[in-house]
């Protein structure tokens, strides 16, 4: 990158640090193996990649797009989080008690459809847990710092798609983690995890609540 310029390639590096930090790709890798237990491995592999799809495409929009929009809806972040956060907590309370992938008794795997694969990739995975209200925040701020500069935006996505292959390894090796897991180790893992996103959640909602009390209020 050297035929950029030097404030470019600062930028694109402090956009980089910023969103891996946000994102977190290793720390996904573990949730990604709850969310799809009793996945094989074609289908894992089929919601890693439409995850990683989804959330590139809504970062992106928000880096160009994000401002506007929220203003023409007069949605707020604080709602935007508080809401993310009550989705996310059910989710949660599903993995605790194993609610998303009953077995029979005769253990039999779950069947996964085509809707099931689409919808775990959708929500929670690509949307809070990947491209979150912090994401959201960071990549928006992001954006904003680039001032309208046509290369600092392009910078930007590029590190979007940069923190997109990044989960998408991750949630790639994640397979193998699961073989070694076995049943037991995952079922095992999906509850711990279960109680992890739980209190996420409910920081998602505590900031948000925080937030709109920090808000001005209009004098009488």
């Amino acid at each position: 990158m050297s035929f950029l310029p030097p404030v470019i390639v600062d930028y694109f590096l402090s956009a980089l640090t910023t969103l891996m930090v946000t994102v977190d790709p290793p720390g996904l890798a573990p949730i990604f193996l709850s969310l799809t237990l009793g996945m094989n491995s074609d289908e894992r592999r089929k919601v890693a990649f439409r995850a990683v799809m989804i959330m590139t495409g809504v970062m992106v929009g928000f880096a160009l797009l994000g401002q506007s929009l929220l203003e023409a809806l007069g949605i707020g972040f604080p709602a935007f989080r508080i809401a993310g956060g009550l989705l996310l907590f059910w989710i949660a309370f599903e993995m605790i008690f194993e609610l998303r992938t009953r077995r029979k008794s005769s253990v039999a795997r779950t069947a996964i459809d085509e809707d099931h694969i689409r919808n775990v990739a959708a929500f929670p995975l690509a949307i809070p847990l990947m491209a979150g209200p912090g994401t959201i925040t960071a990549t928006m701020l992001l954006a904003g710092n680039a001032g309208g500069n046509t290369l600092k935006l392009g910078a930007l996505v590029a590190v979007i798609a940069l923190v997109a292959i990044a989960c998408l390894a991750v949630f790639l090796v994640a397979e193998r983690m699961a073989k070694l897991l076995g049943v037991t180790g995952n079922l095992v893992l999906t509850r711990l995890l279960g109680v992890i996103l739980a209190a996420l959640a409910v920081q998602f909602v505590i900031d948000g609540i925080k937030a709109i009390l920090a808000m001005p209020r209009p004098l009488p």
